[in-house]
């Protein structure tokens, strides 16, 4: 008979060693949270003693897997909900909430700087932090909607300061973008916010130079809800704001726009050879419906029927050339010069581009002479531009170039 196989007797009072690679650290956020409201709140307002206080936590705490409760609790006060609200703590009897953060900070500049400097040092520090704090600003603005007035006032001049100092990208702005906060008006207010604080302590360029970064100097008309981004409402918006660069900037983009539809109609007009009355009927109506300049859009057009031909590099022959090409299109150029201003700013645009374009160096005279018979330019326009009107760009060799016509002006015959 076979014997059975006796089981092996069991280990006891021996505990397995469980690897330190296979335990997994609790997340405990509001541990974290309890830790430095507590000790924050015992150092006060006092800049030196907070930031001291922060640097040295970071080598007892882990900062890089608490970035984002840290950052809340620096910012708001404690941790943020999705929405924007503080989470208030079950225990009543225990403090959850930053004394001085910057939601408590006066928005002025000065005061809300020192609060900066915190935020300076924290990331000098722990430059690791950097990235966090940008990804921290993204989600605070896109929580824009849960804070009061008072709170988001502040939030847009610490806004300005990190985005100035370069604690933080301008690619933060982009959250003012979200569907919610372009609805309510929200993401705009604080925009115009942002712009206003910028332009009391910065420059224009400046602040365009940040919104180019972020690519959205051209999306700012998309801050406004779909029924108010007509031209007019952007524009109207922040000139009533105090921003009247802001409000130029985007005019000029639409003029841009609008500049570059005409060019094209017209290339393709003076492609297809369409009779000039055409084409002045078309300019015209399209200048007064879209409220262009007179002295913008004749050399708009100049540009234009100089570019519908392939030019001769020979100085020679491309006079022969010119002459007859700008012949056919001076009724056009005539019917956009009522003006003194247009006359003067063309004639300067055709010496710049004769200058520019060196076979034309030698025709400049001959279309001057061109169109001062087509009713282009007038004779006062003329002798204003020879007088001090002119360009510097080849100042000496037009001026000289059109000396003598310019005595046969003055001459009583004339």
């Amino acid at each position: 008979m076979m014997s059975q196989k006796q089981p092996k007797p069991m280990l006891t009072g021996q505990r397995l060693k469980t690897r330190k690679r296979d335990e997994k650290e609790t997340f405990e956020p509001t541990a974290f949270r309890d830790k430095i409201v507590q000790g924050l709140n015992e150092q006060g307002n006092d800049l030196e003693a907070i930031s001291k206080y922060l640097i040295q936590q970071g080598s007892r705490l882990d900062y890089r897997r608490y970035a984002e409760t840290l950052l809340d609790i620096l910012i708001a006060g404690g941790m943020l909900a999705p929405g924007g609200s503080v989470i208030e703590d079950a225990d009543k009897t225990k403090t959850c909430r930053l004394d001085v953060c910057v939601f408590t900070t006066p928005d002025d500049v000065a005061t809300m700087r020192t609060r900066t400097q915190i935020f300076e040092r924290l990331i000098r520090q722990y430059k690791y932090l950097e990235k966090s704090l940008d990804d921290e600003m993204k989600k605070v603005l896109t929580f824009l909607q849960g804070f009061s007035d008072e709170e988001r006032a502040r939030l847009a001049t610490f806004t300005f300061l990190v985005i100035s100092t370069g604690l933080v990208t301008s690619n933060i702005l982009t959250s003012l973008f979200h569907e919610n906060l372009v609805e309510e008006g929200i993401g705009l207010d604080f925009a115009t916010a942002v712009f206003k604080m910028w332009l009391s302590e910065k420059d224009f360029n400046s602040l365009i130079s940040i919104l180019k970064k972020a690519d959205i100097d051209q999306r700012l008309p998309e801050l406004f809800p779909a029924n108010k981004r007509s031209p007019e409402h952007p524009e109207s918006h922040f000139r009533a704001a105090g921003l009247g660069p802001v409000a130029d900037y985007l005019k000029g983009q639409q003029n841009r726009a609008k500049n570059k539809e005409l060019k094209k109609k017209l290339a393709d007009m003076i492609s297809n050879e369409n009779d000039v009355k055409e084409i002045i009927i078309y300019v015209k109506d399209y200048m007064k419906k879209n409220e262009l300049a007179e002295h913008e859009v004749v050399v708009l057009v100049w540009f234009s029927v100089m570019k519908s031909v392939e030019w001769n590099k020979e100085e020679d022959l491309v006079a022969e050339q010119a002459i007859r090409h700008l012949t056919a299109y001076a009724p056009l150029l005539a019917a956009l010069t009522t003006q003194g201003r247009s006359e003067l700013d063309l004639l300067v645009k055709i010496q710049n581009y004769c200058y520019d374009n060196m076979q034309f160096m030698k025709v400049f005279h001959k279309i001057l002479v061109l169109l001062y018979e087509a009713d282009v330019f007038s004779k006062d326009v003329i002798l204003k531009w020879h007088k001090d009107g002119h360009s510097p760009k080849g100042k000496s060799v037009f001026l000289e170039q059109t000396k003598e016509f310019v005595e046969q002006l003055q001459s009583p015959k004339e």
